[in-house]
């Protein structure tokens, strides 16, 4: 009997070790755990124009059904209230300070397809480690993040060189420059001071050549040539950039190729939605990473013939509209192939709504609800509070509303971790595995402190005081509204971050969110019995803050974003060109 016993034991180990032997590596088992990930961003949306956030008059019954099914986020902050420093903190995980991807001066954006800044090749970003674990990747829509560094085709900042193997879409932004039947849009200020200095210039090279022509000037020819060429110089070396600005930045790329220059704007919606389609299908046998950057609701509001006229907000209301049914045609797809289950969806906005974006009597800008501020302005809530949805079904509770402290940064951490990646450990990671709180096995938000920076100046706290539950939000600096009371910065069309467009505040002004969310009443000492530990504590917490910050190259400087102001204002030598430049022009979409 015991020699039978020991048979059997033997033989029980053997079949045991022979299971292991035959079992795949352990990468391969997490495999089929890991989640596609769908990670959908609107640009320039408000929280206030989306139906499940309070507006009822805007239709966005997919995005409301995201939230029906999903997890709704009502405090979910962007780390800047810009789109290129806020995408590159989404992507990273960081504060865009930390990758020199915020502004030191006025130009906060990547302004050319042809500047040599962008996310740096050594930030590691979540698509990039996510193709480490074996995901798909894919990006189509908005970039913003730059292109090449030194030369046309090094594509230093491209997505491809930041982890994502498939990307179609626009590497700059759309802007009202695309249309040809809008209004110019980019830098508009500046380029109206440059035709005035080319007008003033031809008037006095004009003036001298009649003056030496009737003999009231003495004046050598020699000269009046000199000031001739300087006048066409001049003219020629700013209007070689600003005077084709839809040719040198409204472009469409499939990797590392410009398939139209400039863009059919007729049929980008249709193209970025069959890609992302697409992509899905051809990617449905292993994980996949889609990240859709919408174009919508980004002047100059591209929407086709088919919603114009159908919103109760003109044509801002149009396009927010076509970008809710494009989201309910990426939910149709992943339903289709049968990965509802498995994917984890996630919608926000890149900030918050544009104010003093209106043409006449048309407001072309977006709507922050009951939140002071909008776009550009990096402390009041409507500059920085977005949308914030993830659904992922039998995982996320259905119906969940979260009004925790939240963070686009949070994206990082919470899909390396789904993904079975691990965080860099050689840097500062301000993002939060948001999984935790998401499926309620948490209180309470990672989250005590989040800094609010408008370009490199910081110009709000938050602390979420978790056992009061207080949402304490100290302002230091704060733009001036023009007019006086107006909510926002109408006659400069954005508010600035410094300088005379700015109020500095000592002691700060203090609210609290969860009792004032719109801020509409600042503390003080007189009505607040907490107001000087409040400041205090925040105060400490920004030291301790900025010990962690270290120098790092400026992305966004004069140098890499215009290069020799009022003289070249783009670096011809890094323009993503379909042809032999300057000779770009193609249609490679409509086999031209």
């Amino acid at each position: 009997a015991s020699f039978r016993l020991l048979c059997f034991r033997t033989s029980l180990v053997a079949h045991l070790i022979f299971g292991l032997l035959l079992q795949p590596p352990l990468t391969h088992l997490s495999i089929v755990t890991q989640p596609n990930i769908v990670l959908l961003m609107a640009d320039d949306l408000g929280i206030g124009d989306v139906g499940c956030y309070g507006n009822d008059t805007i239709r966005t019954p997919n995005i409301d059904r995201l939230a029906k099914e999903g997890v709704k986020l009502t405090q979910h902050i962007a780390a800047a209230p810009l789109c290129t420093p806020s995408r590159a903190a989404f992507l990273t995980g960081r504060y865009p300070l930390r990758s020199g991807m915020d502004a030191v001066n006025n130009y906060r954006v990547i302004f050319w397809n042809a500047g040599s800044g962008g996310l740096p090749p050594n930030e590691t970003t979540f698509a990039k480690i996510l193709q480490q674990q074996g995901y798909s990747t894919g990006l189509i829509g908005k970039w913003h993040q730059g292109v090449n560094c030194e030369s046309r085709n090094d594509h230093c900042h491209h997505p491809l060189n930041h982890g994502f193997d498939y990307f179609y879409g626009m590497p700059f932004t759309l802007i009202s420059d695309c249309q040809p039947t809008e209004t110019p849009e980019m830098d508009r200020v500046f380029r109206r001071k440059l035709w005035l200095y080319t007008q003033m210039i031809g008037l006095v090279t004009l003036t001298a050549a009649l003056g030496r022509l009737t003999g009231l000037i003495s004046l050598r020819w020699k000269t009046l040539t000199c000031l001739a060429g300087f006048s066409l110089l001049f003219f020629v070396s700013w209007f070689s950039s600003y005077g084709f600005v839809r040719h040198w930045n409204c472009i469409m790329m499939r990797n590392h190729e410009v398939t139209e220059q400039p863009m059919v704007t007729d049929r980008t919606t249709s193209l970025i939605l069959r890609e992302s389609i697409s992509f899905i299908e051809r990617s449905k046998h292993k994980p996949f990473l889609l990240f859709l950057s919408f174009l919508h609701s980004h002047t100059p509001l591209l929407t086709t013939k088919k919603f114009l006229g159908r919103s109760h907000h003109g044509l801002y209301g149009d396009n927010v509209e076509e970008m809710d049914w494009m989201v309910g045609q990426v939910l149709d797809a992943i339903d289709k192939e049968g990965l509802k289950n498995t994917t984890l969806v996630y919608f926000a906005s890149d900030h918050g709504g544009w104010l003093e974006r209106q043409e006449g009597q048309r407001q072309l800008g977006g709507w922050n609800g009951i939140y002071r501020g909008g776009k550009a302005m990096g402390g009041w809530e409507g500059g920085i509070r977005v949308p914030g949805i993830f659904r992922w079904p039998g995982v996320l509770p259905a119906g969940t509303v979260i009004d925790e402290p939240t963070s686009l940064m949070d994206i990082y951490p919470t899909v390396v971790h789904l993904a079975g990646g691990v965080l860099p450990q050689d840097r500062v990671i301000d993002g939060r595995d948001l999984m935790p709180l998401l499926r309620g096995t948490v209180e309470h938000s990672e989250h005590e402190f989040l800094f609010h920076y408008c370009g490199i100046h910081l110009h709000a706290v938050r602390w979420h005081q978790k056992d009061s539950g207080a949402i304490w939000k100290a302002h230091y600096v704060t733009p001036v509204f023009h007019p006086p009371g107006a909510g926002a910065c109408y006659d400069r069309g954005f508010c600035p971050c410094f300088g005379e467009g700015v109020t500095h505040h000592d002691p700060p002004l203090l609210f609290d969110l969860s009792r004032d969310p719109s801020e509409a009443e600042p503390l003080s000492a007189d009505t607040e019995p907490l107001f000087d530990t409040v400041i205090r504590k925040i105060g400490r917490a920004v030291e301790e803050h900025r010990r962690t910050l270290t120098p790092v190259p400026e992305q966004l400087s004069l140098y890499n974003v215009v290069w020799k102001p009022y003289i070249v204002l783009w670096k011809p030598g890094l323009q993503p060109c379909c042809g032999t430049f300057p000779f770009c022009w193609c249609d490679k979409e409509g086999d031209n």
